[in-house]
């Protein structure tokens, strides 16, 4: 019987996962299909009991699921209780165990791309939602000297900014006004995008979370969202002279980890990354 992987989220048809993990698993020659589903909030506690039966591995999970799912799962990994999120979940004979791999994701990103190490950095995060989560956990694990969280609603960055202070980093928290980005972006050393601002098939595409005169020249810039692989703030940070990071590179990165988890061997990073960039190029 094949074995099945996926992905959910909704909306759910901006995802490449299914492309560079189903190459992935070509590859290694595994009788399996790796498919995206759009499962929206209602219908997630149904899906989720189907994830038990015994062809499933297990699947990736994306926005607005991130939190959601916890409820309904048996065990979480200590990444992923420290993250407060879970983007992957492993079905172990029935079981379903929470992981977040983003965490992961994001830092091999940084230091494989950019040689950028975040120990003493300051950070502007845009965002407090479920990719947020687990971008600080990789902010207060490399011991950033600073992390200012931005969100329109601000008891959400509230809430999430207590989570870095307890762990010991200076964390503040601010809405998403434009004097308030300002101030917060100009002596920040990474700049990283949480949101869906930008993100393809949504109603904030072509649009930009900060403008290029809010951005300092010397910042990295790493927006998470990879669908455009140039996004609106790829491309105001560009013109703003500041480095810049796409978010698909840390989408291979966390996928590949998953990968790992649920087959328990080494991953094809390097046909995955391939497939992922093909995709977007417009080369497949």
């Amino acid at each position: 019987m094949p074995v099945a992987l996926g992905i959910i989220g909704y909306p759910i048809n901006h995802s490449i996962s299914p492309i560079f993990q189903q190459a992935a698993l070509d590859h290694i020659g595994l009788h399996a299909a790796y498919r995206a589903s759009e499962v929206p909030p209602e219908r997630l506690a149904g899906f989720l009991k189907t994830l038990r039966e015994e062809k499933y591995l297990g699947i990736n999970v994306t926005v607005p699921h991130k939190v959601a799912v916890i409820p309904y799962l048996d065990e979480m990994d200590p990444t992923a209780t420290a993250a407060g999120a879970v983007n992957t979940i492993l079905n172990l004979n029935g079981k379903l165990i929470g992981h977040n791999t983003d965490t992961y994701g994001f830092l091999q990103g940084l230091k494989i791309e950019r040689r950028f190490e975040c120990r003493d950095k300051r950070v502007l995060v845009l965002g407090a939602g479920g990719a947020a989560r687990g971008v600080l956990q990789a902010l207060i694990q490399e011991r950033v000297i600073e992390c200012v969280i931005a969100n329109r609603t601000l008891h959400k960055a509230e809430r999430l900014a207590a989570t870095g202070l307890q762990m010991g980093i200076d964390c503040k928290s601010i809405g998403m006004a434009w004097e308030e980005l300002s101030l917060a972006a100009v002596n920040a050393d990474l700049i990283v995008n949480c949101t869906t601002i930008g993100m393809a098939h949504t109603l904030n595409e072509g649009d930009s979370p900060l403008q290029p005169q809010q951005i300092p020249p010397g910042a990295l810039v790493y927006d998470l969202v990879y669908n455009p692989l140039v996004t609106p703030l790829i491309r105001a940070a560009a013109r703003a002279g500041a480095d810049t990071l796409g978010g698909i590179h840390m989408l291979v990165y966390q996928g590949a980890a998953s990968f790992e988890l649920w087959l328990g061997s080494e991953a094809p990073v390097e046909v995955m990354m391939q497939a992922a960039v093909n995709t977007m190029s417009g080369d497949d």
